[in-house]
């Protein structure tokens, strides 16, 4: 498998938190590597009741109350990593270990997209999880965007990974085109990697022919189709990897319609909310 030494994988709170950190140890599990943990806290802002007329011993007991439970959730935030990270058998380590799958932890405090863009520019790969109802969040898009790495995104709820055939949604465009590069380790690695795409954006197969001839030059055996689109972008492309059981969606993360695409519609948009497939993205 390629050389990953480090992933980065920021979460914050909400619904299926252990799910996520679950689905994401395995993926650490898989590669052998060290997954760094951040999670990101947006603690109250204390200085806010100082604005108030309020007697100082009320403000230092507020101070008190937002101290302890903000120590309170972190401590239970731990516990919880600890009990993923013995489910999914992998180790939590103070620094990364050579050679051996483990995670590293972090809790940082302040504006979370900030902590994600200055954090992911630190690793090899982005692991994040797919954003609730494919509506993107802060963090989603600034690992996308701002990371300047390839982004692994996980289902939310993910229970086991594997990379043994891969499907490649081609669109022409230089998002995929990245994103095929960017993955050519991973690729080498699989038994069976399939490339859709359709009509809309090749004029004949010659096209795709020169793809596979690429690929066959890295000693990657890739088959082709041209599937027949929906009204829906991105249906085709998940229908076909659901259809022939693939365990990863190579991908670009949007299309011609650019950061628009990604945010309010579009093949991107329809990945992210309903592929139970991890998508393998570059942007």
């Amino acid at each position: 498998m390629k050389n990953y030494k480090k992933m980065f994988f920021p979460i914050g709170g909400g619904e299926e938190l252990e799910e996520r950190l679950y689905g994401a140890f395995l993926v650490a599990k898989y590669f052998n590597t060290n997954l760094e943990v951040l999670k990101c806290d947006f603690n109250t802002n204390k200085n806010m009741y100082k604005t108030l007329s309020l007697p100082k011993e009320v403000l230092h007991n507020i101070e008190e109350v937002i101290d302890a439970n903000y120590e309170d959730e972190n401590k239970k935030f731990l516990e919880l990593v600890e009990k993923v990270a013995k489910e999914a058998d992998v180790i939590i380590a103070k620094d990364p270990l050579k050679d051996k799958a483990c995670i590293t932890l972090s809790i940082k405090e302040g504006l979370r997209s900030r902590l994600v863009e200055n954090e992911s520019k630190y690793c090899d790969l982005v692991v994040a999880a797919a954003p609730p109802s494919g509506v993107t969040t802060a963090t989603f898009e600034t690992a996308i965007l701002k990371s300047g790495k390839s982004v692994l995104m996980i289902p939310r709820i993910m229970r086991q990974f594997s990379l043994e055939s891969i499907i490649i949604g081609w669109n022409n465009s230089p998002e995929s085109s990245r994103a095929i590069t960017s993955s050519i380790e991973i690729l080498k690695k699989a038994q069976k990697v399939h490339i859709v795409s359709s009509k809309e954006y090749i004029d004949d197969k010659y096209s795709l022919q020169k793809l596979v001839n690429y690929l066959k030059m890295h000693d990657i055996n890739a088959s082709f189709e041209i599937v027949t689109t929906t009204r829906i972008p991105g249906q085709a492309l998940l229908n076909a990897g659901l259809d022939g059981n693939f365990d990863l969606i190579i991908a670009g993360a949007y299309g011609h319609r650019g950061l628009k695409e990604l945010m309010f519609g579009g093949a991107t948009r329809y990945l992210l909310e309903h592929s139970t497939i991890p998508v393998f993205m570059s942007h």
